[in-house]
């Protein structure tokens, strides 16, 4: 990856629906030249943008599931969790005998749960289930851990409109919050985005059936209201970053908030949630190497007077994002 494809990734992580045109302007390159190598990386397996609904629907539920099993069976039984469409960020860690994954249980995944199904599986030696109580999705919850970083003058160039940024920090007027609020007739629009988070209003339009006025109106008050977040899976290791892992931390209880918080406005994370358990705060970081863990966690995590106590569980290799596949390092939507 060159210094032009780091920044279209940059700014893609910064706001995923930014035009070419602004990128080109950030990137310091024609627009044709970001909109080619976008889709070269999006063909490549390097990236996939998605829009994806920011809150849950009534009754579901996000769990962070750790699987024991025997190490002969957990290539299998990863690779069986993944192909799962109730399942998101399957990894393999703790030297190849435990599996970690994120499941989701509620009225849209019938069939039995994994939470039902691991129970009854003969290879599994034991497991542990923690809910997502809150997961922390401000606008400075972004993984940015490049080494060659957008000046502040680049990412002025990216700055949201006046919508977007209501949307972010949640200061949207109550009309514009209700007319946002998700609806049943919204599901082919939420399909579409949730497969490609910069699909245009005339590709929208067709694969819903909808005027393309209707879907720029609607898409206008999803993304005003909040309603939609935009996710940006990246496969790490083409940008040369090898060691990801979950870090289980408790945490004092009146100070989980802030410390969340604090901890998912570190570059290097790229998921941080409150959860049940006696580890009541998970995050996810990626780093280049065990050497930047190491500084990461000693002097960032260890900077931070409410943890009391951290897991890390280095993630030995990823089967699963979001509801994306890596197959030999490349994103592979399911």
């Amino acid at each position: 990856m060159d210094q032009t494809d780091r920044r279209i990734i940059q700014c893609l992580l910064r706001d995923g629906r930014a035009s070419f045109r602004r990128i080109a302007e950030v990137a310091e390159v024609s627009e044709q030249t970001v909109a080619r190598r976008y889709r070269a990386l999006v063909a490549d397996g390097v990236v996939r943008v998605r829009a994806l609904p920011r809150h849950a629907r009534p009754g579901d539920q996000t769990w962070f599931v750790r699987v024991q099993c025997r190490p002969d069976a957990t290539d299998a039984l990863a690779d069986a969790l993944a192909g799962r469409e109730d399942t998101a960020y399957v990894s393999v860690t703790s030297g190849g005998s435990e599996i970690v994954c994120q499941a989701h249980t509620g009225p849209r995944h019938q069939g039995g749960s994994v939470l039902q199904r691991l129970p009854r599986t003969a290879r599994v030696l034991g497991f542990s289930a923690c809910a997502v109580m809150h997961m922390y999705l401000g606008s400075g919850s972004k993984w940015l851990a490049f080494d060659d970083p957008l000046t502040d003058e680049q990412a002025a160039l990216l700055h949201a409109s006046d919508r977007q940024q209501r949307a972010t920090v949640g200061g949207v007027a109550p009309d514009v919050r209700d007319a946002g609020a998700p609806r049943e007739q919204d599901d082919p629009l939420m399909a579409e985005l949730a497969r490609d988070g910069r699909a245009g209003v005339v590709e929208l339009a067709r694969a819903c059936g909808w005027s393309k006025s209707r879907v720029s109106a609607r898409l206008d008050e999803l993304l005003a209201a909040g309603t939609l977040r935009i996710a940006v899976d990246l496969a790490y290791p083409r940008f040369g970053f090898h060691a990801p892992a979950y870090l289980w931390l408790t945490v004092a209880p009146g100070r989980l908030d802030a410390t969340g918080e604090v901890l998912s406005a570190h570059p290097e994370t790229t998921f941080a949630a409150a959860v049940t358990g006696s580890a009541n705060l998970l995050v996810t970081v990626t780093c280049r190497t065990m050497d930047d863990l190491y500084s990461y966690v000693t002097t960032k995590v260890g900077a931070l007077d409410a943890v009391r106590q951290v897991e890390v569980v280095p993630v030995l290799h990823r089967l699963k994002q979001a509801g994306t596949r890596l197959r030999d390092g490349r994103l592979t939507p399911v």
